[in-house]
């Protein structure tokens, strides 16, 4: 594989200190620039860094490597300030497209959002949610009882949607994972895998009785009366990865992990 043209490099930092000394030691280490001007952008934190990073910097569509600092890291490279530029220039890319969220609120007002994790639906009190689930105009479920609904990319399925005992999906595979949240009616439901070209609509039922939210990553959007979700493959991301620890190996390696 050809080595990656590294060009200039901004540095981003979590907001924790230890996050901010180790962009402080990299800056001191190697020329950087700000991240409007870079070529890449390496951000230093944890997987709630690279969500933010790449949400920053969604139009230029600049490779974004990340290093571990934080608590999880599924996304993000070990962190080490020697050898940042071989790293760079060996690192292989791995293209995600975000979720597009349509939200219309139960007074009429439309709102969208992109996510690169999942779109979730919550329940906002102690009632149940009562949703109604379409795919491609097709009523699929009727009424689903639960805590809430997601649907996640391939590059999420290891996120929330995983917690919520939703499949691994490989990165790369043309598929969206739609997992229910602590369903209650139908209990035994555990969600579908969908093509990534699947438009997902969710009612809201009972809406006064049973308000619900939904999140796009962090964008949340309160007493939801409708949800569409689909893929929105006119957006990129790249994101770089240590030949030994791609994306897609993590991906593999977590569903072999007790």
């Amino acid at each position: 594989m050809a080595e990656l043209a590294v060009g200039k490099i901004a540095f981003v930092a979590a907001e924790t200190d230890a996050a901010r000394e180790a962009v402080a030691a990299l800056e001191r280490r190697y020329p950087h620039t700000t991240p409007d001007k870079a070529d890449i952008i390496v951000a230093v934190g944890g997987d709630g860094t690279m969500l933010e990073t790449l949400h920053r910097s969604m139009e230029r569509n600049v490779p974004i490597f990340g290093m571990n600092l934080g608590s999880v890291g599924f996304l993000m490279n070990r962190y080490d300030v020697d050898g940042l530029m071989e790293r760079l220039a060996l690192a292989r890319p791995a293209v995600v497209h975000p979720l597009l969220m349509e939200a219309r609120r139960v007074n009429g007002e439309m709102q969208k959002a992109l996510a690169i994790n999942e779109v979730s639906l919550l329940r906002e009190t102690r009632q149940t949610a009562k949703i109604r689930i379409i795919i491609d105009g097709r009523v699929r479920m009727e009424e689903l009882f639960c805590d809430g609904v997601l649907v996640a990319t391939p590059a999420g399925s290891t996120a929330y949607n995983l917690s919520a005992h939703g499949p691994i999906v490989p990165l790369g595979a043309p598929i969206l994972a739609l997992t229910p949240i602590s369903a209650f009616r139908p209990r035994r439901w555990r969600g579908a895998l969908l093509p990534h070209t699947a438009v997902v609509a969710f009612e809201v039922l009972e809406s006064d009785k049973r308000p619900v939210s939904a999140v796009a990553d962090y964008t949340e959007v309160r007493e939801v009366a409708e949800v569409r979700v689909r893929e929105d493959r006119s957006v990129s991301h790249t994101l770089l990865f240590d030949p030994e620890q791609n994306l897609s190996e993590r991906i593999l390696k977590e569903q072999f992990t007790p």
